[in-house]
């Protein structure tokens, strides 16, 4: 691509660099900031940079959060006997979205993924094993994307912690086999949660 600038060409480079975003993307991106006043531009610079100086990793489930820990662990109404292991961030959103989840959440931070480079040891599982130890938990629900990937992922952790007197269960598969649990609509997923069963191998 031959931009007419190298503050255009190092912008269009630096945005393309996010997922998802091509470099023709990128270009009218840069294009659209070029328009905006210096005050607007400030403002957006400030927060990309604020993101990710402020924001944290809760110290007890690795959801992102403001303060040491999230708004849903301090949240004194949310049912402290039932964890809900997901895979990210946006896994959380989702489930958040259906409002038919008042327990607590653990985000793994991935699935093991051997393609990708990704085992156990990369995920925040020992850190799963230690709130079993150390929390009054009955139940641990399996809310992980329905993919090879996810069904792989949702057997170690079952062997990890089927030795704990706890029910485990997994979303009912209204959540369709091979889709991605971020996508899925509010309706279905918020279903696949009241309708959850126990987990078997």
């Amino acid at each position: 691509m031959n931009l007419p600038s190298k503050y255009l060409e190092r912008a269009v480079e630096q945005l393309s660099s996010l997922p998802g975003i091509g470099k023709r993307t990128a270009l009218r991106l840069a294009l659209q900031l070029i328009k905006r006043d210096a005050a607007e531009i400030q403002a957006f610079s400030d927060a990309i940079s604020e993101l990710k100086t402020h924001t944290k990793q809760c110290k007890i489930c690795n959801n992102i959060s403001d303060s040491e820990i999230c708004a849903i662990c301090s949240n004194p109404s949310r049912d402290g006997s039932i964890i809900c292991v997901v895979e990210d961030i946006r896994d959380v959103m989702a489930i958040e979205s259906t409002h038919s989840y008042k327990g607590l959440y653990h985000v793994l931070g991935g699935i093991i993924s051997p393609m990708d480079g990704i085992g156990p040891s990369d995920l925040y599982v020992d850190s799963l094993t230690k709130r079993l130890e150390s929390e009054d938990i009955t139940e641990v629900i399996f809310a992980l994307s329905p993919t090879m990937e996810g069904d792989t992922t949702n057997f170690y952790l079952y062997k990890k912690i089927n030795s704990y007197e706890i029910l485990i269960t997994t979303l009912s598969r209204g959540v369709s086999v091979g889709s991605e649990l971020q996508y899925a609509d509010e309706v279905t997923l918020g279903r696949s949660l009241l309708q959850r069963q126990q987990f078997k191998i």
